[in-house]
């Protein structure tokens, strides 16, 4: 256990069981959950199943974003025959 305390972080009038192995708070029996064999508290069990899931569901283009992207192809383009004319003199 971490020194000087037996106590756990979420419910300091119980004992502390263990220490979460990820962000090493102690915590107790109810607020151990192990999960892929290690004992993580909630916070943590949380943080480690969000990251499971993967990234989050793709948005549709809303008309700002396809303003902005008609707006860089316009400045690249540009920035080409701008290029191409300073080449041919």
């Amino acid at each position: 256990m971490i020194q000087g305390s037996g106590r756990c972080h979420y419910h300091p009038e119980r004992a502390g069981l263990g220490v979460c192995v990820e962000c090493r708070r102690v915590i107790c029996r109810e607020c151990t959950t192990q999960f892929e064999g290690i004992n993580r508290c909630a916070s943590c069990l949380d943080q480690r199943l969000k990251a499971l899931e993967g990234p989050g569901e793709r948005r549709e283009w809303s008309a700002g974003n396809v303003v902005l992207a008609l707006m860089s192809l316009a400045l690249v383009f540009g920035g080409i025959l701008l290029l191409s004319q300073v080449a041919a003199s």
